[in-house]
Protein backbone atom coordinates (compact mmCIF):
# COMPACT_ATOMS: atom_id res chain seq x y z
CA UNK A 1 0.00 0.00 0.00
CA UNK A 2 1.84 3.27 -0.97
CA UNK A 3 1.24 5.82 1.88
CA UNK A 4 -2.12 7.97 -0.44
CA UNK A 5 -3.42 4.93 0.46
CA UNK A 6 -2.64 4.42 4.16
CA UNK A 7 -3.53 8.33 4.61
CA UNK A 8 -6.93 7.67 3.28
CA UNK A 9 -7.37 4.70 5.48
CA UNK A 10 -5.74 5.82 8.52
CA UNK A 11 -8.25 8.72 8.59
CA UNK A 12 -11.18 6.22 8.82
CA UNK A 13 -10.90 5.39 11.95
CA UNK A 14 -9.97 2.46 14.41
CA UNK A 15 -10.16 -0.65 12.09
CA UNK A 16 -7.97 0.98 9.68
CA UNK A 17 -5.56 1.92 12.07
CA UNK A 18 -5.44 -1.67 13.47
CA UNK A 19 -5.00 -2.75 10.22
CA UNK A 20 -1.80 -0.02 8.66
CA UNK A 21 -0.28 -0.53 12.52
CA UNK A 22 -1.19 -4.36 12.92
CA UNK A 23 -1.75 -4.02 16.50
CA UNK A 24 -4.46 -5.81 18.67
CA UNK A 25 -7.96 -6.05 19.60
CA UNK A 26 -7.13 -5.01 22.68
CA UNK A 27 -4.28 -2.05 21.93
CA UNK A 28 -7.58 -0.48 19.81
CA UNK A 29 -9.59 -0.51 23.55
CA UNK A 30 -7.06 1.15 25.02
CA UNK A 31 -6.76 3.84 22.48
CA UNK A 32 -10.07 3.92 22.22
CA UNK A 33 -10.11 4.82 25.97
CA UNK A 34 -7.23 7.31 25.56
CA UNK A 35 -9.90 8.80 22.96
CA UNK A 36 -12.84 9.21 25.05
CA UNK A 37 -10.23 10.76 28.33
CA UNK A 38 -8.93 13.04 25.29
CA UNK A 39 -12.39 14.12 25.01
CA UNK A 40 -13.31 14.61 28.32
CA UNK A 41 -10.23 16.44 29.10
CA UNK A 42 -9.89 18.85 26.56
CA UNK A 43 -13.07 20.78 27.87
CA UNK A 44 -10.57 22.03 30.51
CA UNK A 45 -7.34 21.81 29.22
CA UNK A 46 -6.18 22.58 25.86
CA UNK A 47 -4.43 19.28 24.87
CA UNK A 48 -4.46 19.47 21.35
CA UNK A 49 -6.13 22.08 18.68
CA UNK A 50 -10.14 21.30 19.01
CA UNK A 51 -10.82 20.95 15.35
CA UNK A 52 -8.93 17.51 15.25
CA UNK A 53 -10.18 15.46 17.73
CA UNK A 54 -12.90 14.34 15.28
CA UNK A 55 -9.44 12.91 13.42
CA UNK A 56 -7.93 11.65 16.75
CA UNK A 57 -6.82 8.31 15.05
CA UNK A 58 -5.03 10.21 12.53
CA UNK A 59 -3.87 13.38 13.41
CA UNK A 60 -3.00 12.04 16.74
CA UNK A 61 -2.63 8.37 17.21
CA UNK A 62 -1.53 7.26 13.54
CA UNK A 63 1.13 10.59 14.03
CA UNK A 64 2.31 9.21 17.11
CA UNK A 65 2.31 5.47 16.09
CA UNK A 66 4.64 5.55 13.09
CA UNK A 67 7.78 6.01 15.26
CA UNK A 68 7.15 3.38 16.87
CA UNK A 69 7.90 1.28 13.68
CA UNK A 70 11.46 2.99 13.52
CA UNK A 71 12.56 1.67 16.61
CA UNK A 72 11.22 -1.62 17.24
CA UNK A 73 14.46 -2.52 19.51
CA UNK A 74 14.27 0.25 21.45
CA UNK A 75 13.89 -0.19 25.10
CA UNK A 76 14.27 2.79 27.27
CA UNK A 77 12.34 5.44 25.25
CA UNK A 78 12.26 9.29 26.12
CA UNK A 79 9.34 11.78 25.25
CA UNK A 80 10.21 15.36 25.29
CA UNK A 81 7.21 17.84 26.04
CA UNK A 82 4.97 14.62 25.58
CA UNK A 83 1.50 17.57 26.27
CA UNK A 84 -1.11 15.32 25.43
CA UNK A 85 0.75 12.17 25.34
CA UNK A 86 1.98 12.63 21.43
CA UNK A 87 4.17 10.52 20.44
CA UNK A 88 5.26 8.99 23.34
CA UNK A 89 1.91 7.68 25.25
CA UNK A 90 1.03 6.64 22.41
CA UNK A 91 3.89 4.51 21.44
CA UNK A 92 3.67 3.34 24.80
CA UNK A 93 0.42 2.03 24.60
CA UNK A 94 1.45 0.20 21.40
CA UNK A 95 4.48 -1.35 23.38
CA UNK A 96 2.51 -2.18 26.29
CA UNK A 97 2.53 -6.04 25.73
CA UNK A 98 6.66 -5.81 25.94
CA UNK A 99 7.57 -6.20 29.48
CA UNK A 100 11.49 -4.73 29.19
CA UNK A 101 9.77 -1.57 27.84
CA UNK A 102 9.79 1.38 29.33
CA UNK A 103 8.84 5.10 28.62
CA UNK A 104 9.31 8.77 30.29
CA UNK A 105 7.14 11.47 29.47
CA UNK A 106 9.00 15.02 30.39
CA UNK A 107 5.80 17.91 30.98
CA UNK A 108 6.07 20.83 32.67
CA UNK A 109 2.37 21.43 33.16
CA UNK A 110 0.79 19.95 35.49
CA UNK A 111 -2.42 19.85 34.06
CA UNK A 112 -1.27 17.89 31.25
CA UNK A 113 0.58 15.86 33.59
CA UNK A 114 -2.58 14.43 35.41
CA UNK A 115 -4.44 13.93 32.47
CA UNK A 116 -1.40 11.77 31.38
CA UNK A 117 -1.53 9.97 34.14
CA UNK A 118 -5.22 9.42 33.93
CA UNK A 119 -4.82 7.80 30.31
CA UNK A 120 -1.86 5.80 31.75
CA UNK A 121 -3.18 4.06 34.32
CA UNK A 122 -6.73 3.38 32.43
CA UNK A 123 -4.35 2.49 29.33
CA UNK A 124 -2.12 0.34 31.29
CA UNK A 125 0.46 1.97 30.05
CA UNK A 126 4.03 1.73 31.36
CA UNK A 127 5.57 4.97 31.78
CA UNK A 128 7.19 7.54 34.00
CA UNK A 129 5.65 10.79 34.35
CA UNK A 130 8.17 13.48 34.79
CA UNK A 131 6.43 16.97 36.05
CA UNK A 132 9.48 19.80 35.02
CA UNK A 133 11.25 21.22 32.29
CA UNK A 134 13.06 19.82 30.05
CA UNK A 135 16.62 21.25 31.52
CA UNK A 136 15.35 20.55 34.98
CA UNK A 137 15.17 16.75 33.90
CA UNK A 138 18.58 16.55 32.01
CA UNK A 139 20.08 17.89 35.06
CA UNK A 140 18.60 15.42 37.43
CA UNK A 141 18.59 12.31 34.52
CA UNK A 142 22.50 12.56 34.37
CA UNK A 143 22.31 8.08 34.37
CA UNK A 144 19.30 7.70 31.95
CA UNK A 145 20.33 6.10 28.79
CA UNK A 146 17.55 6.38 26.16
CA UNK A 147 17.44 4.73 23.13
CA UNK A 148 15.41 7.33 21.23
CA UNK A 149 14.17 10.74 22.16
CA UNK A 150 11.15 12.05 20.56
CA UNK A 151 9.40 15.17 20.23
CA UNK A 152 6.56 15.86 18.58
CA UNK A 153 5.68 20.21 17.85
CA UNK A 154 7.75 21.54 20.84
CA UNK A 155 10.27 23.48 19.26
CA UNK A 156 12.07 24.65 15.85
CA UNK A 157 15.21 22.04 15.18
CA UNK A 158 17.86 23.94 16.23
CA UNK A 159 16.21 24.67 19.85
CA UNK A 160 15.14 21.14 19.82
CA UNK A 161 18.55 19.68 19.46
CA UNK A 162 19.74 22.16 22.41
CA UNK A 163 16.93 20.48 24.29
CA UNK A 164 17.68 16.99 23.20
CA UNK A 165 21.46 17.43 23.39
CA UNK A 166 21.81 16.38 26.81
CA UNK A 167 20.43 12.72 26.19
CA UNK A 168 21.65 12.21 22.59
CA UNK A 169 24.62 10.00 23.24
CA UNK A 170 26.49 7.28 21.93
CA UNK A 171 23.78 5.15 20.11
CA UNK A 172 20.97 7.35 21.41
CA UNK A 173 18.55 8.47 18.17
CA UNK A 174 16.06 11.24 18.10
CA UNK A 175 13.19 10.75 15.98
CA UNK A 176 11.33 14.50 15.80
CA UNK A 177 8.06 15.11 13.73
CA UNK A 178 8.29 18.18 12.02
CA UNK A 179 6.27 19.45 9.43
CA UNK A 180 6.67 21.49 5.93
CA UNK A 181 9.55 23.79 7.11
CA UNK A 182 11.65 20.61 7.77
CA UNK A 183 14.46 21.62 5.01
CA UNK A 184 14.68 24.84 6.12
CA UNK A 185 15.09 24.07 9.89
CA UNK A 186 17.47 21.30 8.78
CA UNK A 187 19.45 24.04 7.45
CA UNK A 188 19.54 26.39 10.17
CA UNK A 189 20.27 23.57 12.53
CA UNK A 190 23.57 22.68 10.73
CA UNK A 191 24.65 26.06 10.76
CA UNK A 192 25.12 25.23 15.01
CA UNK A 193 25.45 21.74 14.92
CA UNK A 194 27.11 18.62 13.55
CA UNK A 195 24.91 15.30 12.88
CA UNK A 196 23.96 12.50 10.73
CA UNK A 197 20.34 12.67 9.73
CA UNK A 198 17.99 10.77 7.74
CA UNK A 199 13.85 12.35 6.77
CA UNK A 200 11.51 10.05 6.74
CA UNK A 201 7.92 10.60 4.42
CA UNK A 202 4.71 10.71 7.42
CA UNK A 203 2.02 8.60 6.91
CA UNK A 204 -0.31 11.31 8.19
CA UNK A 205 0.64 14.36 6.02
CA UNK A 206 2.39 14.98 2.52
CA UNK A 207 4.13 18.13 3.79
CA UNK A 208 5.64 16.40 7.15
CA UNK A 209 8.11 14.51 8.16
CA UNK A 210 10.13 12.43 10.54
CA UNK A 211 13.77 13.99 10.70
CA UNK A 212 15.84 11.15 12.63
CA UNK A 213 19.11 12.38 13.76
CA UNK A 214 22.10 10.41 15.35
CA UNK A 215 25.89 11.88 16.02
CA UNK A 216 24.84 15.20 17.65
CA UNK A 217 27.84 17.55 18.25
CA UNK A 218 28.01 21.43 18.24
CA UNK A 219 30.14 23.33 15.78
CA UNK A 220 33.31 24.74 17.19
CA UNK A 221 33.08 28.18 17.67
Amino acid sequence: MNADGKRARLAQGPEWFAEAFKVSHETIHRLEAYSSLLERWQKTTNLVAPSTLPQVWSRHFADSAQLSALAPKARLWLDLGSGGGFPGLVVAILRSGDPDFRMHLVESNQKKCSFLGDVARTAKALVDIHPMRIEQFAENAQSLRADVVSARALAPLPRLLELAEPFLRDETRGLFLKGRETDAEIKSAEARWNFDYASHPSLTAEDARIVEIANLRRRSA
